[in-house]
């Protein structure tokens, strides 16, 4: 095993420069489908080189129910500083493992709030308007039938103070870029990102990548919907500049909700439409960063491999038949 099981846990920092230029050089969908990606392999090989640790760390303490042959020498020198290295794994595998059922639950609490709040108005109208003087628009998630409740469709929320500050081709640009956001199931791939940044917290600035390219992602579907992209641009930068803070389910896609990356939202859309099909040179820098990114995700998968496949021939060999 040796240094490379150490790898995957810091390999993530070769997907920081893919991460500041996707957003600026690849088309939203591309962007989102590949912070995604790398966020997840690169997520499951730190965890699992973790547990390769923890095995080995775990092996050391009394008491344990693992079989006395994982704790000899020849196993404990397959990892340096296996003692330090092993109760580290231990305590980083719990803190995930707290801070992932923690996003998991309250992504089901916030999406069960947002649905209970819609049971009172009349099934199927979509969108949903709600009567609250505070603008906002934001997009349910579906949830599959369970037994004993019924299955529910995505569902686009707005309130009518929204609905007061924009005109006709606006409020359809709005309508369009919401819907975007269930059809493309967007919820799924920042779901993923975030529980890949509770993992390896060196992920975390992909999760804010990749929520800034589904929105971009649904302004181009909303500006090819509307057919104008100048009205798009419009029905952005004026939700940013009516909205207020205390909109409700703040995790929920919210139209123009973070005022942060909204100017370049509004730049992009009043730009030509990105090119869906190509992908940057390898000599420009997001090639480069894009083939960095690649690189390090893989280095840490053949790491991963190889430290598992190491260390459980290690174990085989120690363990007395």
């Amino acid at each position: 095993m040796g240094f490379f099981v150490f790898l995957p846990l810091v390999l993530p920092l070769t997907t920081l420069p893919i991460a500041k230029l996707a957003g600026q050089h690849l088309h939203p969908r591309a962007s989102t489908r590949l912070l995604t990606l790398l966020s997840t392999v690169l997520a499951v090989c730190s965890t699992l080189c973790l547990g390769l640790l923890m095995v080995v760390g775990t092996a050391q303490l009394p008491g344990n129910p693992l079989p006395d042959g994982w704790s000899d020498p020849e196993v404990r020198a397959a990892v340096p500083g296996a003692e330090i290295a092993g109760t580290a794994a231990i305590a980083a595998l719990a803190a995930a493992g707290v801070a992932c059922v923690g996003a998991l639950r309250r992504h089901r609490r916030i999406r069960a709030r947002a649905q209970d709040a819609l049971a009172a108005l009349p099934p199927g109208h979509d969108p949903a308007v709600l009567p609250d003087a505070t603008p906002y628009a934001y997009a349910v998630p579906g949830t599959p039938g369970r037994p004993g409740r019924a299955a529910r469709s995505g569902r686009v929320v707005v309130s009518q103070g929204m609905l007061d500050s924009l005109d006709g081709a606006e409020r359809r640009a709005l309508f369009a870029h919401e819907r975007a956001h269930l059809d493309c199931h967007h919820h799924r791939y920042l779901l993923a990102v975030r529980l890949a940044g509770c993992l390896n917290p060196l992920l975390l600035p992909l999760r804010s990548a990749a929520a800034y390219a589904t929105e971009r992602w649904a302004d181009e579907e909303a500006a090819r919907v509307v057919g104008d992209r100048r009205v798009t641009a419009h029905a952005v930068g004026k939700a940013a500049l009516v909205g207020r803070p205390g909109a409700p389910h703040p995790e929920l896609a919210h139209f123009a909700a973070e005022t942060g990356p909204v100017p370049r939202r509004v730049a992009a859309l009043l730009a030509p439409v990105p090119p869906a099909g190509s992908w940057p040179h390898a000599l420009t820098p997001t090639g480069l960063a894009a083939l960095v990114a690649a690189a390090g995700t893989a280095t840490s998968a053949l790491a991963s491999l190889n430290s598992t496949i190491a260390l459980v021939l290690i174990l085989k060999a120690a363990t007395p038949l």
